[in-house]
């Protein structure tokens, strides 16, 4: 069907110098546009072992946090504890009662925090 007779790149007769000139225009964009998109998956994947090593360190934050949350809760319940102990004058069954109730708090609450990060990350 096409013949080439010298009348622009792929050989049309009936090409227009309009047309032409779109189609050059058209392999231009998509030059560059394919030098972005080059640039920007570059940018976007760092060289080496960096997304294991930010992985690394979502994971250790994670830890850190769900401990941090752990002593929380058993320090605020020793606490406590200790206060009623001195303002009640019950030896140490107030510390008891309150250092097992903060250490039940305490695992709720992990519980509950690796079970939020567990249902993010499954996307259900």
């Amino acid at each position: 069907m096409a013949q080439d007779t010298g009348h622009g790149e792929n050989g049309d007769r009936d090409r227009s110098p309009e047309e032409a000139a779109l189609s050059e225009r058209l392999g231009s964009l998509d030059k560059r546009l394919s030098e972005f998109r080059d640039r920007h998956i570059k940018t976007e994947q760092p060289a080496g072992d960096g997304g294991d090593g930010a992985a690394r360190a979502s994971a250790m934050a994670l830890g850190f946090r769900l401990s941090s949350e752990l002593v929380a809760g058993v320090a605020v319940g020793a606490g406590i504890g200790w206060g009623f102990d001195r303002l009640l004058s019950t030896s140490p069954f107030g510390f008891i009662v309150f250092l097992l109730l903060g250490f039940v708090a305490g695992v709720v609450n992990v519980v509950r925090s690796a079970g939020a990060g567990q249902n993010r990350r499954g996307g259900s």
